[in-house]
């Protein structure tokens, strides 16, 4: 069976614009959490986001695409960027039908719906942007990537809440296996807009402090729900033998996927997490015991917490292995949390090191192995990522280290 890697990454997140400054903030224990700036929250109960700061579309994508494009595609679009010169690949030295793209998305373009809206509301039809036929939809950022660079193979988005962002990763993976050269995939997310935030707070789980080290704590002893934020990760995918043949840097492999869906409240069957975990680990062709760290989905919520860290020690043994959650320093970004998580998980393993969970202070009755407040030092060859979505979505991803 084909070998997919990871040749180039495109990170941006509240605690870092780009994969060297994100690595370096995450590594050091740095949070992006505060209060909104991107609009006055005082009128809400939650106040709390992830926010990207520094980001001026104009210094990264020509002017002619801003008036089309929503702030998630804006950053969807550089880190593209970004993870193809990471990669050093130039699409115009590739057939254009063999690359593809497949991104993840939870909520597409809000901020520009919104604005659209309000002149529908205010000054009428006439004035609405044409734009506004696509700028909002799941699919934009795959379409915007693919026109950009002049990629018209296989392509498409995933729709599975935080779960996407690993689902569009296997997706692509899959591509990559039927024969695509190369795969564009990941996913980023941003809707920190009135709007939006209406919309993330009508789920009943977001946490509503105003201190930000105490907000969103998961597996804490109070944990009671979670920040939103807005970012994630782009990541190239090839197989190991195209990448070899260019000369590629290879982060690591995409090992093994897996993939499941909760029965409905009420029906007295548990999670299937677990199941989700074991298939990635068989398609990976590994053991629990080769797994070195676990990034965790970290739902910050009491019983879905509860209900991941049942699995994971039912799964790996009490204690079994190291669990972290570095999304407490961006909020959960729905899904552009896992391929950020993934991408983190490479930089982990190249430096061996465990990056920290921050601001916890551990239930003992979950009898995980978190890792607090300071990164570990470790032999890193092996991660596992999970990810959930809201609704019952199980995700989970095996993620080798490069030989």
């Amino acid at each position: 069976m084909t070998s997919v890697v990871v040749t180039g990454m495109g990170v941006a997140a509240p605690n870092g614009l780009g994969a060297a400054d994100y690595w370096a903030a995450t590594r050091g224990g740095k949070s992006g959490i505060g209060r909104i700036t991107r609009f006055d929250p005082s009128g809400y109960p939650a106040q709390l986001a992830g926010e990207i700061p520094g980001f001026e579309a104009a210094d990264h994508l020509p002017g002619r695409l801003l008036p089309q494009t929503d702030r998630v595609t804006r950053l969807s679009l550089a880190a593209a960027d970004w993870a193809l010169a990471d990669a050093g690949v130039d699409p115009a030295s590739f057939d254009p039908l063999d690359m593809g793209v497949v991104t993840a998305s939870h909520a597409g373009g809000f901020e520009f719906g919104q604005g659209e809206l309000r002149k529908l509301w205010s000054q009428g039809s006439q004035f609405v942007s044409a734009y506004q036929s696509f700028a909002w939809f799941y699919a934009v950022n795959s379409g915007q990537i693919s026109i950009r660079n002049g990629m018209k193979g296989p392509s498409g988005v995933v729709v599975s809440d935080q779960a996407g962002g690993l689902d569009a990763l296997a997706q692509a993976r899959r591509l990559v296996r039927k024969g695509t050269p190369l795969v564009v995939s990941g996913a980023i997310e941003a809707s920190l807009c009135p709007w939006g935030w209406v919309a993330q707070l009508s789920g009943g789980r977001m946490a509503t402090d105003d201190e930000p080290a105490r907000a969103y704590t998961p597996f804490d002893r109070d944990a009671h729900g979670y920040v939103p934020g807005e970012g994630g990760a782009i990541l190239i995918l090839e197989s190991a033998a195209a990448a070899r043949a260019r000369g590629a840097r290879v982060y690591g492999e995409i090992a093994g996927h897996g993939t499941t869906f909760d029965p409905p409240p009420g029906s007295g069957r548990g999670s299937t997490l677990g199941t989700a975990i074991r298939i990635a680990l068989d398609d990976a062709g590994a053991a629990p015991s080769d797994v070195d760290v676990v990034f965790a989905d970290g739902a910050g919520v009491p019983e879905l917490d509860r209900v991941e860290a049942e699995t994971i020690s039912g799964v790996f043994g009490s204690g079994g292995v190291p669990v972290t959650v570095p999304k407490t320093m961006t909020g959960r970004l729905y899904s552009g949390a896992a391929p950020l998580d993934v991408a983190c998980a490479l930089l982990a393993m190249r430096a061996g090191v465990i990056p920290p969970t921050v601001h916890v202070d551990p239930c003992p009755e979950y009898d995980l192995d978190l890792v607090l407040h300071q990164p570990r030092a470790a032999v890193l060859r092996t991660a596992l990522v999970v990810a959930r979505g809201h609704g019952g979505f199980n995700s989970a991803m095996v993620v080798r280290a490069a030989a």
